[in-house]
């Protein structure tokens, strides 16, 4: 009469929940490689929305960046704005930028539309002539720098060199 060790069962089952780890971890890491930087289920918003209330979206990403020793990177845009799509796939094709990024900021989108210009929002920091704009902020939401992204374009796209300066430049100490 066999064991259960010679019978083959354990090894069976062993091997089969091996696949289905390996079957899962897979799947996970294919699904993390074309996720955007922020999930669904983040509380800030990953495009422009008019109907954020982009104070109390402040407060979270203020929250966020003290508990992580990290700056708020404040993107002033909209969904019509053609360069903050072309920031999005240029953000996209540098992973390396994107990860120097979120290693020392909290994104913080702050829509600016026809539907909806938060302008006593915006009121609190210089004037923007252009979009998208950032806004540098410490933790206690101080205002640290406003970035022309004009100053950060290469042609039809953003200058990577320049990019990488802007986020080490502002990056925390």
């Amino acid at each position: 009469m066999a064991t259960y060790a010679q019978s083959g069962y354990s090894n069976r089952r062993s091997t089969h929940i091996s696949r289905r780890r390996f079957v899962a971890a897979f799947g996970a890491l294919l699904a993390a490689q074309h996720a955007p930087a922020a999930t669904e289920s983040s509380p800030l918003p990953i495009r422009f929305d008019a109907a954020r209330d982009p104070a109390h979206d402040l407060d979270t990403a203020l929250k966020m960046a003290r508990a992580t020793r990290r700056r708020v990177l404040a993107e002033v845009g909209g969904e019509w704005c053609t360069w903050c799509h072309i920031m999005d796939r240029f953000f996209a094709a540098n992973p390396e930028l994107a990860k120097l990024r979120d290693a020392n900021f909290i994104v913080l989108r702050i829509n600016f539309s026809k539907e909806n210009q938060n302008r006593a929002f915006l009121s609190r920091w210089p004037k923007v002539a252009g979009y998208p704009h950032f806004f540098v902020l410490d933790v206690n939401g101080r205002l640290l720098h406003s970035q022309d992204m004009s100053a950060l374009e290469a042609t039809k796209d953003y200058d990577p060199v320049a990019f990488r300066a802007f986020l080490l430049d502002w990056a925390p100490r």
